[in-house]
């Protein structure tokens, strides 16, 4: 059962175009498919450009520490982009919400879709479950969906990193 279709999956593609962006608009495309979003995108000329830009805004909620900032911020993008909800069947595998009106552009798919999944995402798992990498000088986007809530590195790589730079930190005479 899909209770919150918009939540997990949307703040993980974020994070994915965001710590590795494509290179075109085919390469956005691809990468929503492997999110699991099956709808078609309708074109314009500017879409890369524009969907860099909704992951830059995205991307100043990720950099916001303070919840009541962050949820402002939030806030701010879904009204400027998401619609009434609304039920769909739209590929024949079920019966879910959307929270964007139809037929619209990649770039303002992708604002609906993060924005809501963001904030469905912080407010079902804590506010403080979206960050930067914590391992210097990595920055990539962390989005926490351990079950404690403590995921503070966006890979195995980088906490090992950080392990060895404390303890090498606690060992230097």
């Amino acid at each position: 059962m899909h209770l919150n279709p918009y939540g997990e999956y949307a703040v993980l593609l974020a994070a994915s175009l965001a710590n590795d962006w494509p290179d075109d608009r085919a390469g956005i495309e691809d990468r929503t498919r492997e999110f699991g979003m099956t709808m078609e995108f309708r074109e314009e000329p500017a879409d890369h450009a524009h969907a860099r830009r909704a992951i830059d805004d995205w991307l100043r909620v990720v950099d916001t520490p303070d919840p009541e900032q962050r949820a402002a911020l939030l806030n701010a993008q879904m009204a400027a982009v998401a619609a009434y909800p609304r039920l769909t069947d739209h590929d024949g595998e079920g019966w879910h919400l959307h929270y964007r009106d139809e037929n619209q552009v990649l770039s303002a798919v992708l604002r609906a879709v993060i924005s809501v999944g963001t904030s469905l995402h912080l407010v079902t798992r804590g506010m403080h479950r979206l960050a930067r990498c914590a391992s210097e000088p990595c920055t990539n986007v962390v989005v926490d969906v351990t079950r404690n809530g403590r995921q503070r590195y966006c890979s195995v790589r980088c906490a090992n990193r950080a392990a060895v730079r404390r303890h090498r930190g606690r060992s230097a005479p």
